[in-house]
């Protein structure tokens, strides 16, 4: 059993546990993972499904509830193209949820389009998660017990 105190891991370490428990939840469905060595493409890693469909992977980590982003040049909306994000809660084992980039076609109030093209604003456009106890329910197709077992039966195209 794991240490359940998230809070006490550095923004660095609930990264790299959140890549490496979606690794595991995603291999226990039957499916394959390939590494990247370095993650500059934001693509953590690769997934390929038992009957040979490939799809890029970028995972998220947030604690509690939260906002979380990837800046638009990072990920292609395509079916291709998998977030997984992971939210850790103290004393609690992680909740995963996976989802297409294509949920980004249709913002609402989870799946946020901040394009920051007004004066004086200087970030990056970016796809953003908007966690919140409000509209955690638009998230419940997501959770990756479900979308995992469609995954692994899914044949390439």
């Amino acid at each position: 059993m794991p240490n359940l105190k998230w809070s006490n891991l550095n923004h660095m370490q609930i990264g790299k546990y959140a890549e490496y428990f979606s690794k595991m939840e995603f291999t226990s469905y039957g499916l394959y993972i390939y590494t990247s060595e370095v993650d500059d493409h934001g693509v953590d890693f690769v997934v390929k499904s038992p009957q040979g469909a490939f799809y890029e992977v970028q995972v998220k980590s947030i604690r509690n509830t939260n906002y979380v982003f990837i800046p638009k040049d990072k990920i292609k909306l395509d079916e291709r193209h998998l977030v997984c994000l992971i939210r850790f809660v103290n004393d609690k084992m992680p909740e995963m949820y996976v989802f297409p980039a294509t949920v980004w076609k249709m913002p609402n109030a989870i799946f946020v389009d901040r394009l920051y093209d007004k004066p004086g604003q200087k970030s990056k456009p970016e796809w953003g998660i908007n966690y919140s106890t409000k509209n955690v329910n638009l998230l419940n197709d997501y959770m990756s017990d479900k979308f995992l077992q469609e995954l692994s039966a899914i044949k390439s195209p």
